[in-house]
């Protein structure tokens, strides 16, 4: 909706545009007027209703309570009102100004002016027919006198040269004398622009010999005007035929560009004040579209920017009513440079540490509890366990000889299990207690590939086969070696534990042979960084995804004879350190199994030494991992 706004809006500018080019061009306007307003016309129909469509969508969500409407609803009138506040304004000035303008076109005075120009005109080429005429008359009867009559003529003869020297005196461009025929008798200066003059025609011949003379102005303002005069020449003499005088006198240009300025511009006048209603209205609909163009792509453009500000703003108040409700998941992020962008990236990444400080909490609470539950059982349980154990041990020594060989034998065995059970029992028992009274870490600069190999000693003659990837420009890392250390023998017992149950026994029938032909591998990486990062990895069968999620729980194990306290223990640990750790499978390709990754800080050499306490928790990893 709002790129047909915005195309629209184009189109309507374009327009009026035009409209304002044929107001300005009399032609243009008078051609093209009725197809450019009713386009207009249908352009700010169709603007006027999709900008209708986009207010009562706005208003059914304002009556419906959609949330953001409101916000939406104060924003598009403020942007409205900042632009069509000023767009009123200018439309009332320029109204006032146009309909003056026009008005001041057709004053009294101007008209008046125009009007003593023509006039003004009028009377100058009056003035020259009138001064021409005069000179004529003054030739004609000097003429009169000069004329000869020759017996083997048929008229009058007049000397060329008398008719040149009183040309001359009289400063006339061009004299010619005439019969009442049109016969050329004489001519001195030839005509206007041409080796010849133009002859009189007979009407204007018969016109001048029946008068005292005529005079007329001859040609055009582009190609010049001229003033010929006709006067009928006496003659005295008897048996002569009368002559007709012909003068020609050239108008100047300055006289003729001014004559035809000043009728030009009374014509202009004219068809002006002819057209003044006219006028008026066009540039009324013209200012009016142009008005309304204005008012509509405001609307539109407020449309856009009110979106384009409520949309962080309305992902803000949803992301706070979730938060408000308990829901701490990531949120949508406006992809923008600006301050509204990063003020949602902002809202997001608090979402994130509130989302990481409630896993902290729930996960310390956890390990209270369990270490509360852990405590109490091993002081519960530990105390029955020793009397039971020796108990049986006094039965086997009292009743052993008195009884025959299978009765004996039966009471060994039985006297064995409870022996065993109760072991069992201590173990778990111990675990419960390690788990409880885990001390701090006492934090020291740390060679962890030296631990590792240290560790891995342990384990070269048995029956699974370990790999090592040390980093050797790993720096130290500030740990406590003796629980690193066992974090290691937990990693790489649990480890062993799962290769040895898919490669020797934990195979299909199907795979049976496949998997005798693979060897039991573990490999250990260490490698350096912002934080120290240690890997174990296995080709076992991996974790099970039905407890990838809580494998750092107490109690939660694959093994039918384990506790689940391991990875809680290792969790735990690492968490004390400072650091994390993750657990994943991996994939296919890298050979499946499990994969436990730990991060470590680094030692920072600043003169930092002696015994260090470090009490910082961290999340652990979403995943999950083998018990």
């Amino acid at each position: 909706m709002i790129i047909a706004l915005a195309v629209i809006a184009g189109f309507s500018a374009m327009l009026v545009f035009l409209l304002a080019s044929a107001s300005a061009d009399a032609s243009l306007f008078a051609e093209h007027t009725t197809t450019l307003l009713g386009m207009n016309a249908l352009a700010a129909l169709i603007l006027l209703g999709l900008v209708v469509v986009q207010l009562t969508r706005l208003w059914r969500d304002y009556r419906g309570g959609v949330f953001g409407a409101r916000l939406k609803s104060r924003l598009l009138l403020m942007l409205a009102l900042m632009a069509v506040a000023p767009g009123a304004l200018v439309y009332a000035v320029s109204m006032q100004f146009a309909v003056k303008s026009i008005d001041s076109w057709f004053d009294v005075r101007i008209e008046a002016a125009l009007d003593g120009g023509l006039e003004l005109g009028r009377g100058v080429l009056e003035a020259m027919q009138d001064d021409l005429l005069a000179k004529g008359r003054t030739m004609a009867y000097d003429l009169s006198d000069s004329t000869t009559v020759n017996p083997a003529a048929v008229g009058p003869i007049v000397s060329p040269i008398a008719l040149n020297r009183l040309r001359e005196q009289a400063g006339v461009q061009g004299a010619t004398l005439l019969t009442t025929s049109g016969q050329l008798v004489a001519n001195s200066g030839g005509g206007i622009n041409q080796l010849l003059p133009a002859l009189p025609t007979t009407a204007q011949l018969r016109q001048a010999r029946s008068g005292s003379g005529v005079a007329r102005l001859e040609g055009d303002t582009m190609s010049g005007l001229v003033v010929r005069v006709l006067v009928p020449v006496a003659s005295y003499r008897m048996g002569s035929d009368p002559l007709i005088l012909q003068l020609e006198q050239a108008v100047p240009d300055g006289i003729t560009q001014s004559a035809a300025l000043v009728e030009a511009a009374q014509r202009d006048y004219q068809e002006l004040q002819l057209g003044r209603a006219g006028l008026k209205r066009l540039y009324t609909l013209t200012l009016t579209f142009s008005l309304l163009l204005a008012l509509f792509a405001a609307i539109a453009l407020a449309f856009f920017l009110a979106a384009r500000l409520a949309k962080p703003l309305l992902m803000l108040a949803e992301g706070t009513r979730a938060v408000a409700a308990g829901d701490l998941t990531p949120r949508a992020v406006l992809a923008t440079d600006d301050e509204l962008g990063v003020l949602t990236r902002s809202f997001n990444e608090m979402t994130q540490q509130l989302a990481q400080a409630r896993v902290e909490r729930e996960t310390a609470q956890r390990a209270a509890v369990w270490g509360e539950v852990a405590r109490r059982l091993a002081h519960e349980i530990k105390n029955p366990l020793t009397p039971i154990q020796l108990s049986a041990e006094r039965l086997q020594m009292k009743l052993a000889h008195k009884l025959d060989s299978d009765d004996a034998a039966m009471l060994g065995r039985a006297t064995r299990t409870i022996v065993d059970q109760v072991e069992a029992m201590k173990n778990m028992v111990n675990d419960f207690r390690d788990y409880a009274r885990l001390p701090p870490p006492v934090a020291r600069p740390l060679d962890l590939n030296a631990l590792v190999a240290e560790v891995l000693d342990l384990y070269t003659d048995g029956p699974i086969a370990i790999t090592t990837d040390l980093d050797p420009a790993l720096p130290p890392v500030l740990a406590d070696a003796d629980q690193i250390r066992q974090v290691l023998h937990n990693l790489i017992k649990n480890a062993g534990e799962a290769v040895h149950e898919k490669v020797g026994a934990g195979e299909t029938a199907l795979s049976r042979h496949a998997a005798s032909m693979r060897t039991a591998l573990i490999t250990v990486k260490t490698k350096g960084g912002r934080m120290a990062l240690l890997t174990v990895a296995d080709n076992g069968p991996g974790f099970p995804p039905e407890i990838l999620l809580h494998a750092f729980e107490p109690y939660v194990t694959t093994k039918p004879k384990g506790t689940g306290l391991g990875l809680a223990i290792v969790q735990k640990i690492i968490g004390d350190h400072g650091g994390t750790i993750t657990l994943a499978n991996r994939p296919n390709e890298q050979g499946c199994g499990a994969e436990v990754c730990i991060q470590l800080p680094i030692y920072n050499y600043s003169g930092r030494s002696g015994r260090l306490k470090i009490t910082t928790k961290q999340v652990p990893s979403p995943l999950a991992g083998e018990g």
